[in-house]
């Protein structure tokens, strides 16, 4: 059963770079938090397929999808849903928001004020919403894909840390390469000639991800991979220990959610590769996603230009495989 699931997920991946052309990194780790039961936020310039790739992944799934464009006037109940007074019947009625739904796009999350964003990331985390007196479940599968573009920041409300640590991973996406971008100008010709015509996707039910979901938290993690694991998470905290020089430009280190994710994350890639057991190349392979947004880095960092991601790489460079 877990092969067969291992090879419906493999080819369901597969199918998916057919459609989302030159970024195999972010279906890769979107396929990874569906299976690891978590949200994803996505950053990369705009026109990366970010829509068109949880689009093709919901096609793929047997759930409901829906996309909500963050502006600055959108409203928690926009999100959330409301009640409605119904004036034949004399009451108020439930009118469900799109975070009822199993795939949620949250586009340019950082385009709305505070508190629509922390309506979101308040469903995200507690798994229910709470509309005026009705305190309702959100579906078992539920994901939120949630993006950003670095380009523009004017307007824009960041994410504070706490909430940012939410998700589960956050993936920085860049424009494709020479043969990437002629692959997607065949592929959008090829589609545009074809209209109307539907292209046969493999289909993973709400029953197989559960069971796959399962079958990665049995993939085997030694005791020397979760010490290691331990290690570079201590490191962040800790920096001092490892190298002076590093710890001038760490001002916090990740948190314990860090530690759930960088084992989950390492699991379902091992599994995904069609392995039941984790090796230090599965740890190191996911840990940019994981610590990413987690590390607070210094004034000194920024003056120095380091980011996040040359950070972990010094921090993986320090701290040796047990």
């Amino acid at each position: 059963m877990t092969h067969a699931l291992q090879t419906l997920c493999q080819t369901l991946l597969q199918q998916l770079n057919t459609q989302i052309i030159g970024q195999g990194h972010l279906t890769e780790r979107m396929l990874m938090t569906l299976l690891c039961d978590g949200h994803l936020l996505v950053e990369g310039p705009p026109g990366l397929a970010k829509t068109r790739a949880i689009k093709t992944l919901a096609a793929m799934i047997e759930g409901d999808y829906h996309r909500i464009q963050f502006t600055p006037d959108l409203l928690p109940s926009d999100i959330t849903g409301t009640e409605i007074y119904r004036q034949e019947t004399g009451q108020f009625e439930l009118q469900k928001g799109p975070i009822f739904q199993n795939l949620v796009l949250a586009d340019e999350i950082n385009r709305a004020p505070a508190k629509v964003q922390s309506a979101l990331l308040e469903a995200m985390a507690e798994e229910q919403v709470t509309v005026g007196k009705h305190t309702l479940k959100l579906e078992k599968l539920f994901m939120v894909m949630a993006t950003q573009n670095p380009i523009e920041q004017e307007g824009t409300y960041p994410l504070p840390e706490a909430q940012l640590d939410r998700f589960l991973m956050h993936v920085r996406i860049d424009y494709p390469d020479r043969d990437a971008e002629k692959a997607i100008l065949t592929l959008t010709e090829n589609e545009a000639r074809q209209e109307g015509q539907t292209t046969d996707l493999p289909r993973l039910t709400q029953a197989d991800l559960f069971a796959a979901r399962q079958a990665i938290l049995d993939v085997h993690l030694n005791e020397s991979l979760q010490t290691y694991i331990i290690e570079l998470v201590m490191a962040s905290r800790e920096p001092d220990h490892y190298d002076a020089n590093l710890a001038r430009y760490i001002d916090y280190g990740v948190s314990p959610r860090a530690t759930l994710a960088l084992a989950r994350t390492a699991r379902a890639h091992a599994w995904l590769n069609g392995r039941d057991y984790v090796t230090p190349d599965d740890v190191q392979a996911v840990v940019h996603d994981i610590f990413r947004h987690r590390l607070l880095l210094s004034f000194e960092a920024e003056a120095a230009d380091q980011t996040p991601d040359s950070v972990v790489d010094a921090l993986l460079e320090r701290v040796p495989v047990v």
